[in-house]
């Protein structure tokens, strides 16, 4: 696992489709070795943010800049040995064990022709798998596997390709609450350079050191949770009412929230 986790810089990245435009000039950046998240509503460009990071789209302008590298201008295996992406709905109907799945993360760093395999599959595969927390599953079926275990087949195949950056849409979908805490505790522990893209804000509040609020395809703010997690933000972007506090334990901001029927019979009582 490389320790060089860049910065990544994204910088006035527009992108349309169809004449509706999704990315309106984003300029952001996530810290070298720190988790970032990318918050907002439904709709707002989180993922598509993260597809333009991954290079799944091309941007119409703007660029991203890994470290001091253009993304666009790194070649694919490059590119496939410094960045991974955990996408939300990573479906195989192929008859495939977790460990094959995880053999899929390390083909970057297979020899070509007459290139060597700078190292072993099986070393690769098994530390991967232990890194995940998922040694004893390696030889199950995918199709077998809770959500919970899904999503750490597929944090063990971004590891086995050994990246500096993690991208992660939305890796608590479909999880319960012990799932959601272990996984993202995995993720933290590795200290790469992450982005995710998350709808939970009480996790993101928790666990990310450096979080952009998109709106509507651009962003509205930046910053620690402290600087971004405000009451008048969660009002402005979510359309939301809620309080801001500090946690019990940790200190860090906790988002509390307030359902507008209540507040309604609240104030009908008084």
């Amino acid at each position: 696992m490389s320790h060089h986790s860049p910065e990544i810089c994204v910088q006035d990245v527009t992108w349309s489709v169809g004449g509706a435009t999704i990315l309106d000039g984003v300029t952001c950046r996530a810290p070298s070795r720190r988790f970032t998240g990318l918050i907002g509503p439904n709709g707002s460009g989180k993922t598509s943010l993260l597809s333009a990071v991954a290079r799944l789209t091309r941007p119409d302008r703007g660029h991203v800049m890994i470290g001091d590298q253009r993304a666009v201008e790194m070649d694919r295996r490059e590119f496939a040995r410094t960045v991974a992406l955990v996408e939300q709905h990573s479906a195989t109907e192929l008859q495939l064990t977790v460990e094959q799945i995880v053999e899929l993360g390390a083909i970057p760093h297979r020899g070509g022709w007459a290139r060597p395999a700078t190292v072993g599959t099986a070393d690769v595969v098994t530390e991967s798998l232990a890194m995940a927390g998922i040694g004893g599953l390696r030889h199950r079926l995918w199709q077998s596997l809770s959500g919970g275990e899904k999503q750490k087949t597929q944090l063990a195949r971004a590891f086995a390709q050994r990246p500096c950056v993690l991208l992660l849409d939305e890796p608590t979908n479909h999880l319960d609450v012990a799932a959601s805490l272990e996984l993202l505790d995995l993720i933290r522990r590795r200290g790469l350079t992450t982005v995710a893209a998350m709808h939970d804000l009480t996790l993101a509040a928790m666990y990310c050191d450096h979080l952009v609020v998109l709106s509507g395809g651009r962003v509205v703010t930046e910053g620690s949770p402290d600087e971004v997690l405000t009451t008048e933000m969660l009002a402005d972007v979510y359309g939301i009412d809620a309080i801001v506090q500090p946690h019990p334990r940790t200190g860090r901001p906790m988002v509390v929230l307030c359902s507008p029927a209540a507040v309604d019979a609240e104030r009908t009582l008084t």
